[in-house]
């Protein structure tokens, strides 16, 4: 038999030490590469729109603060009662003489809170359902009715989940104002949390922290539906065919257009909620036991025009804050949509 040859070891020369393969050595991870999942993630259709939802809800909200707050008073005004029955500039100066810039800006830190994740919720939700359920193939065009009952759907999804707060902003917005009927104003207003436990702790639990909610889904629900129906229908009249970006009048008539037609069709159902809010609050000169109730004696006492008091604030506040909403939703889901397609050498 012939002897079996051992393979002789090599030793590697001090230059294959010093000089690798660069084919066999994965380089170095650069830094801004840590960061790519959360890129992706946050450039995720339903997530881009939930983070840039709740950004158009607070910068909105704070926009028309002043006229949001001016119109519950208005609302919770019932017949004889004369502290706020005065034009919207006259009022706004006696807002701003009794409180100043805090009257201006009461419930506005407690709206923001509930409104951040409310218009979180009914943005990210509206993708959603729009995505995952309406749509027979990604990025179909949907019929106006088929927008119409997908919104209703999202706005119904994000009251239930927000309304406390509601309910708690309202309570605020009328604490510090000069009505009689609810005697001296106490020399410390209550937060936010401390509203809140009273009203469970007096007013009956959990039940009491979501009083008014049936009007108020009904009147969400078309309003949710009637505005992204009306926006993506006006948005697409405005917009030439193929243009990508349209500038921002265009966006800001869109938004303001679909806000004041969804607010007009659906405002009694808001003067509702407001009256239901403060149902048990002593003093406001009403008891309603149910909305048939509400409305006989709304409309017995006051008119129809009860049914739309607060309309001029409100129709004043809706251009600028539907405008500002879809403006900031748009330019936030935009950038973070683009952000999975952005060179990472740029970011």
């Amino acid at each position: 038999m012939s002897a079996v040859r051992r393979p002789q070891l090599q030793t590697p020369s001090p230059s294959a030490t010093m000089s690798p393969d660069p084919e066999l050595v994965k380089p170095a991870r650069a830094p801004h590469d840590k960061v790519s999942p959360l890129r992706e993630r946050l450039s995720q259709p339903v997530i881009a729109a939930f983070c840039a939802g709740g950004v158009a809800g607070a910068v909105s909200r704070t926009v028309v603060s002043p006229l949001e707050r001016l119109k519950i008073l208005m609302q919770v005004q019932c017949a004889g009662r004369e502290a706020y029955k005065l034009s919207v500039g006259q009022a706004l100066a006696k807002m701003w003489r009794e409180e100043g810039w805090r009257g201006f800006m009461r419930g506005n830190g407690t709206n923001c809170i509930r409104i951040v994740p409310y218009s979180a919720v009914q943005f990210s939700s509206y993708n959603f359902y729009k995505r995952n359920i309406f749509e027979s193939y990604p990025n179909a065009d949907l019929a106006p009715i088929t927008r119409l009952f997908c919104g209703g759907i999202a706005g119904i999804t994000s009251v239930f989940l927000t309304y406390p707060l509601d309910i708690v902003r309202t309570r605020l917005s009328i604490q510090s104002a000069s009505f009689a009927e609810l005697g001296d104003k106490p020399k410390r207003l209550p937060g936010m949390w401390a509203t809140m436990v009273h009203m469970f702790k007096t007013e009956g639990g959990v039940s009491a922290l979501y009083r008014g909610i049936i009007p108020t889904v009904a009147g969400v629900a078309p309003y949710v539906g009637l505005n992204f129906m009306v926006y993506e229908s006006v948005r697409k009249y405005l917009t030439p065919e193929g243009e990508q970006n349209p500038n921002a009048v265009r966006k800001l008539a869109a938004g303001a257009i679909s806000g004041a037609v969804a607010q007009t069709c659906t405002y009694p159902f808001d003067v509702l909620r407001r009256r239901f809010q403060i149902n048990t609050m002593s003093g406001m000169g009403y008891r309603y036991k149910s909305i048939p109730d509400a409305v006989r004696a709304i409309v017995g006492q006051e008119g129809i025009r009860g049914l739309y008091k607060g309309i001029v604030p409100n129709l004043m506040k809706v251009a600028p804050s539907m405008a500002s909403s879809w403006l900031s939703f748009e330019m936030t889901r935009d950038f973070l949509t683009s952000l999975n397609e952005a060179d990472p050498e740029t970011l």
